[in-house]
């Protein structure tokens, strides 16, 4: 019996958990696709592609050649630009795809959230001489300048190449795994008044969002981008689900 060719669009941490199961099915051959390398690597127990395709017509194409038969998109929650690109190849080739989406954050008793659709309207909330720690990675900080005279800790998981863009931020390299207690302290320390996080989900990054709640902070949490129409899941168990029924 030939293998069931799939393609697996990583980036959310739930993609290997999804590899790794599905390594133990013989009649399947999957390929990982990474949009970039990480400088700590993980296996993910099948052959592994990283980079873009250069547009869609080269995805398609490529597609095409590998004879993939399903696509599980298992990116993280805010790349809907490689996310509304597959579900339309796949949906022009008429080959199955699935979208896993973790349930976005809700607020519960003490939090103190401000929801945000982009990173810019922060300014409009977050008051003059705040401390705000930007739990949400570098790629945005453009967004961020209109915080002046705010103070500005941007965590991140890699050392960045270049100075912080604009004066009153500093960069914090600390690459996890995270807990509710050494966020706590790290926010003691640094004197935070404000957190800025989007709203991701999934168990990884909710420390940060725990010790705020414990601290009594501010969070100005961004709202998920719409997503592409189509099928979607939600855990990983739906999604070893939905791929066995195709077997």
């Amino acid at each position: 019996m030939a293998q069931v060719r799939i393609l697996l669009l990583a980036g959310a941490a739930e993609a290997r958990h999804i590899a790794l199961a599905l390594w133990r099915e013989p009649s399947l051959s999957v390929t990982v696709s990474l949009s970039r390398a990480g400088r700590r690597p993980q296996s993910f127990g099948w052959p592994v592609r990283i980079g873009g395709w250069g547009g869609e017509e080269a995805y398609r194409d490529w597609v095409i050649s590998e004879n993939f038969r399903a696509v599980i998109d298992a990116t993280h929650p805010f790349a809907t630009h490689m996310a509304v690109r597959s579900a339309r190849v796949s949906e022009h080739l008429g080959i199955d795809h699935i979208r896993l989406v973790r349930p976005t954050w809700v607020p519960g008793d003490g939090d103190q959230w401000t929801f945000l659709n982009c990173e810019n309207e922060a300014a409009q909330h977050i008051p003059q001489e705040a401390t705000v720690f930007l739990g949400t990675g570098r790629r945005r900080l453009d967004d961020l300048e209109p915080l002046s005279g705010r103070r500005i800790v941007c965590r991140v998981r890699e050392w960045p190449v270049g100075d912080f863009p604009f004066p009153n931020g500093d960069f914090l390299f600390d690459p996890g795994p995270y807990t509710v207690e050494g966020e706590t302290r790290l926010f003691r320390r640094l004197g935070v008044d404000w957190l800025i996080a989007r709203n991701t989900g999934g168990a990884a990054s909710w420390p940060k969002i725990e010790a705020a709640r414990e601290l009594g902070l501010r969070v100005a949490m961004i709202r998920r981008p719409k997503q592409p129409e189509g099928p979607r899941v939600s855990s990983v168990a739906e999604t070893l689900a939905w791929v066995r029924r195709r077997m």
